[in-house]
């Protein structure tokens, strides 16, 4: 038997083991037999951590599918049905009306709007319009062909509150035109003066004849029919152009207008056109303007808004100013207020004002656009401070000069009369 030196230090490690696994007489083993029938619980259990992974996985995705079914029928709109036209015989106000889209009854927990858009065939623009109703009345180029078209609007909780749009369906209209195209009048333009009246003026077509006679007939909101002009603007027996009155009640509402001739030899093609007063409006030039310099390089500008119906807080200003630096030409320098009626300008020392004017026009907040009104005069002129103490002094010298020359005469005078005699002075002395 060897011993444990010559078996090695692994050797005892092995036998200390083998004393561990071998039972000592009379006494029994501690571990208990295994049984081999239970152990595929072992696997079972370590693939449930595995199988509850799964298990959320798949609720989650049952979760996000039911969400994407219950709104996706509210991704998209339904578009509305049924778009036409019709003419009321309103001078290019047409009526346009729509029906819901066929699920409409389903959108309980949403608002349903409508955005309407309309143009006439040509312009670049689409004029937009936002509504709840369906039927819309707009105004169109009736010698052009309308153009319209019309998407659901969807928001609210069936969308979680982001705004759903349908597709657009559209519609056209065209009225039989008659008469050629050279035939329409030209150069059709109309003024708003002063907020008061209008008026428009045009020239006859190329190819009328000179027995022609032109009616302009204009309707807008709150009227019950179309009215024809009763104030002619005349050149050699035509009607060239109309006033009208009293349009208070069209202010910022579409006025359609009609311009059609007549003559017995020819059918003429009228001119139709939608305005907007607020847009044509010209003012009359600001008054009381007053010019001052309370300093050397300061000046001051003050006037007053027109009179007349023109309100004073759709007026913007532009002031101008002829500047003279020295050369031979003066340049002028533009300033523009919003609604201010004063103005303080600064100047270089070389600068010379020698005119100051002012004129006005709508402003941005009243309309979008409008024409600016005459000058307050030609020339308003500011003299220079030399040119001032050049003034005080010319009369000054010349009183001076006067008296000496006639202190002169008086003196020239008396040496030539005889002792003893007075002297009847000439005239002048």
């Amino acid at each position: 038997m060897q011993s444990w030196e010559q078996r090695g230090p692994g050797a005892a490690e092995e036998l200390r083991a083998q004393h561990r696994r071998t039972p000592r007489p009379g006494t029994a083993s501690l571990r208990a037999p295994q049984d081999t029938r239970h152990r595929p619980a072992q696997p079972l259990m370590s693939l449930l951590p595995m199988a509850s992974q799964w298990i959320c996985a798949l609720a989650t995705a049952l979760a996000w599918g039911c969400a994407a079914a219950s709104s996706s029928s509210f991704r998209t709109a339904a578009a509305p049905q049924d778009l036409h036209i019709t003419d009321p015989g309103l001078l290019g106000s047409l009526d346009i009306e729509w029906k819901p889209p066929p699920n409409a009854q389903t959108f309980n927990d949403c608002t349903v709007k409508y955005r309407f858009e309309h143009h006439s065939a040509g312009d670049r623009d689409w004029k937009v319009i936002f509504t709840k109703k369906l039927k819309v009345r707009a105004g169109f180029d009736l010698s052009r062909i309308a153009e319209v078209r019309v998407q659901t609007l969807l928001e609210g909780r069936c969308t979680d509150g982001a705004e759903v749009r349908s597709d657009w369906i559209y519609a056209t209209f065209q009225v039989p035109l008659q008469g050629k195209l050279e035939s329409e009048v030209q150069n059709f333009h109309c003024i708003y003066h002063d907020w008061e009246y209008l008026k428009c003026t045009w020239q006859p077509g190329l190819l009328t004849p000179r027995s022609v006679h032109y009616g302009l007939y204009y309707w807008y909101e709150g009227l019950d029919h179309a009215v024809q002009c009763d104030t002619y603007v005349q050149e050699h027996g035509v009607n060239i152009g109309c006033v009208l009155q009293n349009l208070s009640q069209a202010e910022y509402k579409d006025l359609s207008i009609c311009v059609n001739g007549s003559v017995a030899t020819a059918l003429l093609r009228p001119l139709y056109i939608t305005l907007r007063l607020h847009n044509l409006a010209k003012p009359s030039p600001p008054e009381q303007l007053v010019v001052s310099m309370p300093a050397a390089q300061e000046l001051h500008l003050a006037w007053t808004p027109p009179s007349g119906k023109t309100p004073s807080q759709c007026l913007e200003y532009e002031v101008q100013l002829a500047e003279d630096d020295g050369e031979d030409k003066a340049s002028w320098a533009s300033v523009s207020t919003q609604m201010e009626t004063t103005l303080t300008i600064y100047r270089a020392n070389q600068s010379h004002v020698s005119c100051v004017r002012v004129r006005g026009r709508t402003n941005i907040f009243c309309a979008d656009q409008g024409f600016w009104s005459e000058w307050t005069q030609e020339c308003f002129s500011v003299s220079r401070k030399e040119d001032k103490q050049l003034f005080i002094l010319v009369p000054v010298i010349l009183s001076l000069s006067s008296s000496l020359i006639m202190f002169m005469l008086i003196g020239q005078c008396k040496k030539r009369s005889p002792a003893g005699k007075p002297l009847h002075a000439p005239v002048g002395c």
